[in-house]
């Protein structure tokens, strides 16, 4: 049976070629540290979605090292440089505990948002999925009226979860159905309630405010909620996701990211550009299609899946 790490070292097989491969390709065809070799690999940093910022960084934090320590061989400025990136991720690493073994609280609230296409819908079925095979009674509201599409689909991933869900008519107004389902929900002392949101309107200004409206009549019908607000945000948008989180911050207060289609990305650069721009921390990481295929964020972990070699995973 494989381990925890060497299964998620595995679901990003394709992150690492593009990103951490691909470094190690282009030390080890230069026969000299120089500036060239410097610029080629900021220009990998930043074509993995590192950001400018972010690459910048670390090329100059390489740099100083390299020169310090009097290092020649290029191979090894591989060595460094891994050893730099991954002390930007252990640095100020926030609260990791367990996203599925939340506070006794009936309900504990999770509100999803994001834009339309980013996987929000089939990350919530997936978390509806771990709750319920950990006993707990998951209520799924459907709040995404806008679309009748999102709230067929939201149903058949409470299907497939085992969960109840509480969907309405299309255009129906999305707030009613939250804070019914909401309302429901601490009568029935269900443990988990998952709701979703639109992720689109006709302008960005209008969904803001429908979501601030969102949050108002959750409070309303529990005044602790919501307890968590998870920004889901597709890992192959780059830069486009950092603006995405600014601007859903500032109607809603996020307190954590789902990081979608992290194994079908090429450029897992992107963890170090959160790092870098936001302070809003990962939560989850979607690393597949299946159900099943949902992972805490833990650093630790992560950095280990993500920069260690094959023979390296052999256990946790």
């Amino acid at each position: 049976m494989l381990s925890k790490l060497k299964s998620l070292r595995d679901k990003l097989t394709k992150s690492k070629s593009g990103f951490i491969d691909k470094i190690a390709e282009t030390v080890k065809v230069r026969a000299v540290i120089d500036d060239e070799l410097y610029e080629d690999l900021e220009e990998i940093l930043i074509k993995n979605d590192t950001g400018s910022q972010m690459a910048e960084r670390i090329v100059e934090s390489l740099r100083k090292e390299v020169k310090e320590d009097r290092i020649t061989d290029p191979e090894v400025v591989q060595i460094y440089l891994v050893d730099i990136m991954q002390n930007i991720l252990f640095k100020d690493i926030p609260d990791e505990s367990d996203f599925f073994a939340p506070p006794a609280l009936q309900p504990y609230v999770i509100a999803f948002v994001g834009v339309n296409g980013t996987g929000k819908t089939t990350t919530i079925g997936k978390v509806a999925n771990r709750f319920a095979k950990a006993g707990k009674r998951v209520l799924i509201v459907a709040g995404d009226t806008f679309r009748a599409a999102a709230i067929d689909q939201v149903a058949i991933w409470a299907e497939r979860a085992g969960v109840e869900i509480m969907r309405s008519e299309p255009d129906r107004d999305p707030a009613a159905v939250i804070y019914d389902g909401v309302a429901s929900a601490v009568a029935k002392k269900y443990d988990i309630v998952l709701i979703d949101t639109a992720g689109r309107q006709h302008t960005k200004e209008r969904l803001m405010k429908e979501l601030q409206k969102i949050a108002k009549v959750i409070k309303k019908a529990c005044p602790e909620a919501p307890h968590e607000t998870i920004l889901v945000v597709d890992s192959t948008t780059g830069q486009n996701a950092i603006s995405q989180a600014r601007h859903f911050n500032e109607s809603i207060k996020l307190t954590g990211i789902a990081l979608t289609k992290f194994d079908g990305t090429a450029k897992g650069g992107i963890i170090f550009n959160i790092k870098q721009n936001l302070e809003i921390p990962v939560r989850l990481l979607g690393v597949g299609e299946q159900i099943e295929d949902i992972e805490n964020f833990h650093t630790v972990r992560f950095v280990k899946a993500f920069f260690s070699r094959e023979d390296e995973t052999s256990a946790e």
